[in-house]
C-alpha cells in the first residue's frame, strides 16, 4: 500500500531533524507510488529548510583542447555541444537527478543559486544557496554543515550522496574544470567533482552517524553531515585512493590515480 502524506510525515519526525536543515536525494520509485508532492511536503514540515541538487548537465560543452589530468577525453562530444542550451534559472533540472528536484524548484516558496552547472534549489535556506559562487560550487554544504545540518538519503545509497564530492575538496582530492554555455559566453567553472560509484564504502564509517525509518517499502537513511565530512575526510587522506569506483574506463578516477 503507498505511503500517505500521514505516513511520510509520521516517519520522518522519527529521525527527529525538525530544528535541522538537510539535504536530500531521492528516489521516488523506491517508495512505490507515492506522490511527489506529498513526499516535498513531508519533508519541508519535517526540517528547518531543504537544498536538494538542481544540476544541469545540458549547459556543458567539451572543447576540442583544455589543461592536462582533467577527467575528460577533449573533442568527442561535438553533436552534444551542438545540442547544448545556455542556463537559465527556469531551466528544468536535468532528469539524472531525479523526480523530486524538479518538483522542489517549482515550489512557490522555492529559490534557486545560479551556477550554470551545479545550481542547488531549496525552501528556507538562503544562506546556503547564497553562499555557492562560480569558484565555489559546493557552498552550499559547506554552510549546511557550518548550520549543524543533515543528509537525507530517500530511497538510494551513497553513489548519490553530493556531501562526499565535498569531503573529497577538504581532503585536498583533485578537482575538474568543466564548461558551461550562458546567454552571454562560455563560462569556466572550476572545482567540478569526481564519479560517485564507489561512494557505498563510506557506508561503514559513517554508521555510528546515520539514523534510519522504513517508510512506503523505502528505506530513509540521515546522516549527521558535519561527522560525515570528518570520516570522509580522514577516509582519503588515510587512502588517496579510498571511494573512487572500480571502473577501467572511468576518467576522472583514473585522473585521481595517475594524474
Amino acid at each position: 500500500m503507498p505511503a500517505s502524506l500521514t505516513d511520510l510525515k509520521t516517519a520522518f519526525s522519527k529521525l527527529g531533524l525538525s530544528k535541522r536543515p538537510v539535504i536530500a536525494h531521492a528516489s521516488l520509485r523506491a517508495f512505490g507510488a507515492v506522490d511527489a508532492n506529498a513526499l516535498l511536503e513531508a519533508l519541508l514540515e519535517s526540517t528547518r529548510g531543504l537544498i536538494m541538487p538542481a544540476f544541469t548537465y545540458k549547459t556543458m560543452l567539451n572543447p576540442e583542447v583544455g589543461p592536462p589530468h582533467n577527467g575528460i577525453a577533449y573533442g568527442r562530444q561535438a553533436d552534444l555541444n551542438k545540442l547544448a542550451e545556455p542556463f537559465d534559472p527556469d531551466m528544468p533540472v536535468d532528469s539524472m537527478m531525479g523526480v523530486l528536484p524538479e518538483v522542489l524548484r517549482k515550489h512557490p516558496k522555492a529559490k534557486r543559486s545560479l551556477h550554470p552547472i551545479q545550481s542547488f534549489v531549496g525552501v528556507n535556506a538562503e544562506a546556503p544557496l547564497n553562499a555557492q559562487t562560480i569558484f565555489e560550487p559546493l557552498a552550499p554544504i559547506r554552510m549546511l554543515a557550518e548550520q549543524d545540518g543533515w543528509v537525507l538519503l530517500l530511497g538510494v545509497d551513497h553513489t548519490v550522496n553530493t556531501s562526499i564530492h565535498y569531503g573529497e575538496k577538504l581532503a585536498g582530492r583533485m578537482q575538474f574544470i568543466r564548461w558551461a554555455l550562458t546567454k552571454d559566453k562560455v563560462v569556466e567553472c572550476a572545482g567540478f567533482p569526481g564519479d560517485s560509484d564507489g561512494f557505498n564504502a563510506i557506508a561503514i564509517d559513517a554508521e555510528k552517524y546515520t539514523r534510519r525509518v522504513e517508510v512506503g517499502g523505502a528505506t530513509v537513511q540521515a546522516i549527521h553531515l558535519p561527522s560525515l565530512l570528518e570520516v570522509v575526510t580522514r577516509k582519503i587522506r588515510e587512502n588517496p585512493f579510498a571511494l573512487l569506483c572500480a571502473r577501467a574506463d572511468c576518467e576522472r578516477c583514473n585522473a585521481v590515480r595517475f594524474g
